[in-house]
């Protein structure tokens, strides 16, 4: 074991003799919560307590609010140079900090190092990148009258709220803040109450090096997010999770203001194989593109794999080899694929639907249980899990599980397949693979999803636009078009 390892070991071990208590930031200040609460957290590996966070109030949120449009004002009047410096600084910081953050997000989340590591790297990559998109925020001229000046500027909303979710705490924290802090807003977070812990350790290097009240970061739960979603002075929202909740917060959000709310949703994605591929090729990529490294806890997950008649049986045997073979075990351990799940409630919700798998008639061929051993005894842990001739109306088949559940179906007709890929409420990613390049261009075309690989899988690349269709979401994210949605495009026209 290396010298690093051997740290974070000793690290991991330390998180759970000597428990953390974490403060939200407000007005660049460390603080508990008005209300004295707090919330407790635990290794999803182990169930030991690891530490605490403040359970925040709507008293704080309206202290957020008040905090964030005082520094507003100031941090959208510095030039794009100067806020790209601070964001460069702080993507600096964090790197700094990137070992003390990793012990942190694994033992708070179940998910292996070796995975969360680059998780850290790009989100702070993905910071570097909004801030060097600061000069892109330009109006445009109209020319609409032959004698007059007609342009346009864009101008930040003001205070910003985005609301994240569990499955990468810093990512999802580092990068909700960077495009809205580069267009002039202020913003307050929320990380989820599953998983806070690395958003208070985030509240301190911030504190350290962004101006009082420009970044707020408030831990709580649904009072917390009621709140800051209902506020009439947080015009502009964005929100990571599932698509009730979603729905909940535009719902609310519209009772007491118009509101710009981005939504990130969930995803129950289509993986279509034709029969002129690599079998090899298509069964590691139907691995990989599950997710099972997050313990299929990602709304990007080609859950549904839609395999061809021709070359069912030999995609089947081979992906249900790979999957059998995926290590699961310790999270701290470089060598583990697989951790645990990350809450008591998400294991419940995964063991219903490997349940509702078998009662539907699908063919259990890996996985579907707690792994044997000691090890297991305690924590949240399920095998990786393979469905065999799932049927399209089966619920595996139709709702979201977000968990490390694959279900494997089977075609022959291309145009039935399309209308099954379809067949749902969600519409976020998906794969085709073919040799045929016509084929796969004529099936991108007619499948409903925001964000589709040819060919490929898991691909995320910078300045390419990320997004759903249906209830996977509204809005696009991660490209120039997601800080471009945190300003608001003012007309002037000049009389000569």
């Amino acid at each position: 074991m290396s010298n690093a390892n051997s740290a974070l070991d000793a690290a991991s071990r330390a998180i759970g003799t000597s428990p953390m208590t974490g403060r939200m930031l407000l007005g660049g200040d460390l603080v508990e919560s008005l209300g004295g609460g707090w919330m407790d957290c635990v290794n999803p590996a182990n169930e030991d307590y690891i530490g605490r966070v403040p359970r925040g109030t709507a008293a704080d949120v309206e202290r957020a609010v008040a905090a964030a449009e005082t520094a507003q004002a100031d941090w959208a009047a510095l030039s794009v140079a100067q806020r790209s410096d601070y964001l460069m600084r702080l993507g600096d910081a964090i790197m700094k900090r990137a070992e003390d953050i990793l012990q942190v997000e694994v033992s708070d989340t179940g998910n292996p190092i070796t995975a969360m590591r680059n998780d850290i790297a790009s989100g702070v990559d993905r910071l570097r990148y909004f801030a060097g998109l600061g000069y892109e925020l330009q109006g445009k001229s109209i020319p609409a009258t032959p004698d007059n000046l007609h342009f346009t500027v864009r101008e930040p909303y003001g205070v910003v709220g985005r609301i994240l979710a569990f499955n990468h705490p810093i990512n999802f924290a580092i990068v909700g803040m960077a495009s809205p802090l580069m267009a002039g807003n202020a913003v307050i977070l929320k990380p989820s109450e599953q998983s806070p812990l690395s958003a208070s350790l985030l509240a301190e290097i911030a504190r350290d090096i962004l101006p009082p009240g420009v970044l707020n970061i408030l831990s709580g739960d649904a009072e917390v997010g009621n709140a800051l979603v209902r506020h009439p002075r947080v015009k502009r929202l964005s929100f990571v999770g599932s698509a009730r909740t979603g729905m909940a917060i535009q719902r609310s959000a519209a009772e007491v203001a118009v509101k710009h709310v981005s939504l990130e949703l969930g995803g129950k994605n289509p993986f279509i194989v034709f029969p002129d591929v690599d079998v090899d090729k298509v069964a590691t990529a139907a691995v990989a593109g599950m997710n099972f490294t997050w313990q299929g806890q990602s709304c990007a997950s080609t859950s549904r794999l839609f395999v061809h008649d021709d070359i069912y049986d030999a995609v089947l045997d081979r992906v249900t080899q790979k999957v059998a073979a995926i290590r699961v075990g310790d999270p701290f351990d470089p060598a583990t694929q697989m951790g645990a799940i990350n809450s008591a409630h998400q294991l419940r919700k995964v063991e219903h639907y490997v349940a509702a798998g078998r009662e539907d008639g699908g063919r259990l061929v890996a996985g579907g249980k707690r792994p044997p051993g000691d090890a297991f005894r305690t924590g949240y842990w399920i095998e990786p899990t393979v469905f065999a001739d799932v049927a399209p109306d089966a619920r595996i088949a139709r709702e979201e599980i977000f968990g490390p559940v694959l279900s494997v179906l089977r075609w022959s007709d291309v145009d039935a397949v399309v209308k099954q890929a379809n067949a749902v409420e969600y519409g976020l990613t998906a794969a085709v693979w073919t040799r045929d390049i016509s084929v796969a261009l004529r099936t991108a075309q007619k499948i409903q999803a925001g964000y589709i690989w040819i060919n490929g899988i898991n691909a995320h690349v910078r300045a390419v636009p990320y997004g759903g269709y249906k209830n996977s979401g509204v809005g696009r994210e991660r490209g120039i078009e997601e800080m471009f949605s945190y300003t608001e495009e003012k007309s002037i026209h000049i009389m000569l």
